[in-house]
């Protein structure tokens, strides 16, 4: 299996061989943990340190997971999510059928940041916001940790058991807002040990970091939003046309 005269690097072959004679034939399904070092060390007669790399090679790639005292193993299809229309996560985790549910970890009144208050939601000094801070989960596994900062002049009488249904539903239901549109940023980044610990990955391993600004329809910022998204389980979308 392993061609010790070839120019391509010996991790590089064992990575391989775990995709495709592995996981692309299904001897590997999603869920299923892999083999242990020691296991392929044996197989391949190479260095754990060998197999390591393989194994991170592909860990990067969002094919395999690591969690911390479980093992490695086989990443779950990512969810494909299209950047085009303007949703909110409950809305769009129905539309691809999973069921979306969340953690609330914070929810307070307070000035907002300096920067998110002047710069993104344009309020005035000592204005208040809305702060939200959630672990969005579809089919009970951690997706998202979102952060959201929405002006309390703008949104009246917001509560717990609001936000724990859909928020762009109350928003435009009940306060009666047009939501318009969005700017939106999105970025590489690595989990901190306090992200890794919510969304139960490994530290260090790659995030998505989403950062949104929402306008209604008069042209009024409604919200920001920090979100931090699992790489191995998400794929965003986007169709260009020339």
């Amino acid at each position: 299996m392993i061609n010790r005269r070839s120019p391509i690097p010996i991790y590089y072959q064992i990575e391989e061989y775990i995709k495709k004679n592995l996981i692309e034939n299904k001897d590997l399904k999603p869920g299923d943990i892999i083999p242990s070092e020691r296991e392929f060390t044996d197989l391949f007669k190479v260095s754990r340190m060998t197999v390591r790399q393989a194994v991170m090679e592909l860990v990067n790639e969002g094919i395999l997971i690591r969690l911390k005292g479980k093992g490695t193993f086989v990443s779950e299809k990512k969810i494909e999510q299209p950047l085009q229309g303007l949703k909110g996560f409950t809305e769009e985790m129905e539309k691809l059928g999973f069921k979306p549910s969340s953690k609330l970890l914070d929810f307070q009144v307070r000035e907002a940041p300096e920067h998110v208050a002047a710069d993104l939601l344009q309020l005035g000094e000592k204005e208040q916001v809305y702060e939200i801070k959630r672990i969005r989960l579809a089919d009970e596994m951690p997706m998202a940790i979102e952060t959201t900062f929405i002006p309390c002049g703008l949104v009246k009488n917001l509560t717990v058991n609001i936000i724990s249904r859909s928020l762009y539903s109350y928003i435009e239901k009940e306060c009666r807002l047009e939501i318009d549109s969005a700017s939106q940023s999105l970025e590489a980044a690595l989990a901190s040990p306090e992200e890794a610990r919510l969304l139960h990955v490994a530290e260090n391993v790659p995030v998505l970091l989403m950062e949104r600004c929402t306008y209604l329809k008069s042209g009024k910022p409604l919200e920001f939003v920090k979100a931090v998204y699992r790489g191995d389980r998400y794929k965003f979308l986007i169709n260009v046309k020339r």
